[in-house]
């Protein structure tokens, strides 16, 4: 089995690119393995790693289509029901609360709070 070739950080040559890098070309992996590793060193941790992919065997990525972007409204709107008081929060809920905020902390003086 041969070992993936390791780069220091900002030392990749052309050719190479991040999952990001590849998306921001309009490119995906397109299911072809790590082709190398970069490392970043950090003091007294392990190294950042990052996985790096062949630019010319990538593939286009592909268009969001109608009902792609069906599935992602309703896992979006999923995200910002509450499912306590069952209304959109209009924002994600947080995981930490797992409820809109008023549900989390409600008013100890009602509607007629104090000014």
């Amino acid at each position: 089995m041969a070992t993936l070739p390791v780069f220091r950080w900002r030392l990749a040559p052309d050719g190479y690119a991040t999952r990001r890098q590849l998306r921001a070309l309009g490119l995906r992996p397109g299911g072809q393995d790590v082709a190398a590793t970069l490392e970043r060193p950090r003091r007294h941790r392990p190294p950042l790693i990052a996985h790096l992919y062949l630019i010319d065997r990538a593939l286009p990525v592909r268009p969001m289509t109608p009902g792609r972007w069906a599935a992602l409204d309703k896992a979006n709107l999923a995200r910002r029901l509450c499912p306590e008081c069952r209304r959109n929060a209009g924002y994600v809920i947080p995981t930490s609360l797992g409820m809109c905020v008023p549900c989390a902390y409600p008013d100890p003086h009602g509607s007629e709070g104090t000014a």
